[in-house]
């Protein structure tokens, strides 16, 4: 839901968003704590989906922060080893998240 979308930590947060043929097709935010770099808010586009788009944006999103960052985010159970490919691993319980099952996962 947009009354759940948007958050105070969109007007601090780096957002990288990802365009094709001048249309954005994919964004996430990265947002930068103390104990780790949180990277949120993946979305890419019906159309651009299985291009490759959030691996791309995923991989520059670590790739601007200082070597040896540890990452966290949630991730919808079904799309998890999307997220291990970038060496996260899932932590924790499932739980629901915007009516998803979503679990917590970090890099070591």
């Amino acid at each position: 839901p947009e009354d759940e979308e948007f958050d105070a930590y969109d007007l601090c947060a780096t957002h990288v968003v990802a365009i094709s043929e001048g249309e954005v097709c994919g964004t996430l935010r990265i947002i930068r704590d103390p104990e780790h770099i949180k990277i949120g808010r993946v979305v890419v586009a019906i159309p651009a989906r299985g291009r490759g788009v959030a691996s791309a944006m995923i991989a520059h999103a670590i790739g601007l922060q200082p070597e040896n960052s540890r990452f966290y985010l949630t991730a919808q159970t079904d799309k998890t080893s999307l997220y291990e490919k970038f060496g996260f691993v899932a932590f924790g319980e499932i739980f629901d998240d915007g009516g998803m099952p979503h679990i917590a996962m970090k890099t070591y």
